[in-house]
């Protein structure tokens, strides 16, 4: 990033930013889609994705209305990436349902990456008067609240349940001596 001058600069990258956390966080989530094991975790990464690209396309349309047409790289969001693929893709995790609660862990860091990224965006929006791109973004930050609520739906009634039995399964049954 350039050093800012003045509000709008500050407005305009963090759109550049959040397009490259955006293209960055849809491909791992991709990624995490292939590795689920868990069919609704699938499917519920899946629809994710499909969002963030739509998302994707709004942040390029405000960008385009502040006369810019590039994207600036997001190093918070590449870390992020490394992470999820540490923890949940390249693991070498054996159970399935313990994969799948590190897939959700790392996907709800992103989207926590994600809400901050677009709250900021708005913030700035609003002071600078944009009120149609304040719209926009509240309507982005409303859906990554509503996916990361899902996610915690998911574990807290399933995901995380079958990964618990899991253990309690393979655990020894210890006898006081």
């Amino acid at each position: 990033m350039s050093t800012p001058k003045n509000l709008e600069d500050l407005y305009v990258s963090e759109l550049k930013d959040n397009w490259s956390a955006n293209d960055q966080m849809k491909k791992v989530v991709d990624e995490l889609a292939q590795k689920a094991g868990c069919k609704k975790l699938k499917s519920r990464l899946e629809k994710a994705s499909e969002g963030i690209g739509k998302h994707t396309e709004t942040v390029q349309s405000l960008l385009d209305d502040m006369g810019v047409s590039e994207k600036e790289h997001c190093k918070g969001m590449e870390g992020l990436v490394k992470e999820a693929r540490k923890h949940a893709i390249e693991a070498d995790i054996d159970d399935p349902d313990v994969r799948d609660v590190a897939i959700i862990a790392q996907y709800q860091r992103m989207c926590h990456y994600g809400i901050c990224g677009f709250g900021t965006a708005k913030a700035f929006a609003e002071a600078l008067g944009k009120s149609d791109h304040c719209s926009k973004l509240d309507s982005i930050t409303a859906d990554i609240y509503q996916a990361d609520e899902n996610m915690t739906d998911l574990a807290e009634k399933s995901v995380n349940l079958n990964a618990k039995s899991q253990q309690k399964n393979e655990m020894p049954n210890m006898q006081p001596a």
